[in-house]
């Protein structure tokens, strides 16, 4: 699992009141910490619970394979810390077949096939539900598992009725509560792949995995088993044709960015990191304080077909 890295939560505001003797019970917000005794009590109180999920991929020569790991645990810590809710250990393998290039190029992505993470997935959630948890908010560091949850997300819907939710707190092509953070203009792509907020995320994490020296600014361009007459600019599936965005194609990553780096990290600091964070974290915490006032019966509970 990965560390704290010597993160320390104590900081952060709380963003509930009056319970000061409910936090006094828990020493700690992550489910694997805790003994069953402590999980019972919890529930008594709250049923809510946060599940990182993100992926172990290469991020270009400069930031570890552990990036979007960083961004699912990290928000999840500080969000239960802010709202005291549970949360899991991550769920650190996701869907990235497009980063693991040629065979014995020693990139270091582990990737699992899309039936593979919608049954950890799925299996992890009806764990949860048949203790008694009856919310469960997905929290998603990984850009490319967007493309596969929809199933698994429905299907616990439909066999439960419990509340689920997938929420992905970073910026791709959507800036959104970020706006005039990072420098990066957008066509140094300041949201993408090892660019600016990524370095800056893992330099408040841990600046001492991230190689600086090694950081360089590339852009990503179009394929080349693709006309020069379409146009790529970040890692989305789509390329541009005559201006619009309609073709979509299955690409590796490396047939459109050789270093692994979409965009310019070199303007990237450990404050921006900590303040892209800050901005997410209680956006998010906000959020699921909301979502803990939903109305939620769950009617099928036991997880019986939990062998094979």
């Amino acid at each position: 699992m990965i560390a704290t890295n010597g993160q320390d939560y104590s900081h952060l505001p709380h963003l509930t009141e009056g319970d000061e003797d409910f936090r006094a019970k828990f020493l700690s917000w992550d489910l694997g910490d805790l003994t069953m005794t402590d999980v019972k009590e919890y529930l008594e109180h709250k049923d809510i619970v946060l599940v990182p999920v993100a992926s172990l991929e290469q991020h270009g020569p400069h930031l570890p394979l552990y990036t979007d790991t960083v961004t699912a645990v990290h928000m999840s810590r500080r969000v239960a810390h802010m709202i005291a809710v549970l949360h899991t250990p991550p769920i650190w393998m996701g869907y990235s077949p497009q980063h693991m290039h040629e065979p014995g190029q020693g990139r270091g992505t582990i990737t699992v096939r899309s039936s593979t993470l919608l049954a950890v997935m799925h299996d992890v959630a009806r764990s949860l539900i048949h203790h008694g948890f009856n919310r469960i908010i997905f929290i998603n560091g990984h850009g490319s598992n967007i493309k596969v949850v929809d199933p698994v997300l429905r299907k616990l819907r439909y066999e439960t009725g419990a509340l689920i939710s997938f929420v992905k707190p970073y910026m791709e092509r959507y800036t959104g509560i970020l706006k005039g953070l990072m420098e990066n203009p957008p066509d140094e792509t300041p949201g993408w792949h090892a660019s600016e907020l990524e370095t800056s995320q893992d330099l408040a994490w841990n600046e001492r995995l991230v190689r600086m020296d090694r950081a360089e600014f590339t852009r990503a361009h179009i394929p080349e088993f693709l006309p020069k007459s379409f146009e790529k600019k970040d890692g989305m599936p789509d390329v541009e044709f005559e201006g619009y965005h309609y073709f979509n194609f299955p690409m590796d990553h490396h047939e459109f960015i050789e270093s692994g780096v979409i965009g310019n990290p070199l303007r990237a600091t450990k404050e921006k990191g900590e303040e892209a964070f800050r901005r997410l974290s209680e956006h998010v915490a906000r959020g699921v304080l909301e979502l803990m006032n939903v109305p939620v019966e769950v009617h099928n509970r036991a997880f019986v077909d939990r062998v094979l």
